[in-house]
């Protein structure tokens, strides 16, 4: 059974910098994509950003290029994103979410989800 515990979310003045993390188990990711989705308050979820798990090709959402990074230890089973240059916008729950490569890359959500992490920017 895919399990998927995020950590690193919390309270951050906005301009500021956080790293989420998601600690994956129960199967082999190798064919997979991981990536984060977001859903603030009264909003829909949102895609924003996957990497495939062989070969690390990174996929982000519009509104996080250059200010996000994803990335991964396949010896940790561990996928994390950096978030630099906060923002009062990118406050959300934010979710470690698991699905095949292309459909993660086109900003679907994929089959398994983590428990989400609260990020919560203030000015």
């Amino acid at each position: 059974q895919v399990q998927l515990v995020e950590s690193g979310g919390g309270l951050v003045q906005a301009g500021g910098s956080l790293r989420l993390s998601c600690a994956a188990s129960g199967r082999t990711f190798s064919s997979y994509a991981l990536g984060w989705f977001r859903q603030a308050p009264g909003k829909e979820r949102e895609f924003v950003a996957a990497i495939r798990w062989s070969g690390g090709s990174t996929y982000y959402a519009d509104s996080v290029k250059g200010r996000f990074t994803i990335s991964r230890d396949n010896a940790k089973n561990t996928v994390y994103l950096q978030m630099n240059s906060l923002k009062l916008e990118d406050t959300a729950v934010y979710y470690c979410n698991v699905g095949r490569p292309q459909v993660l890359a086109a900003g679907i959500e994929g089959d398994y989800w983590g428990q989400g992490t609260q990020v919560t920017v203030s000015s």
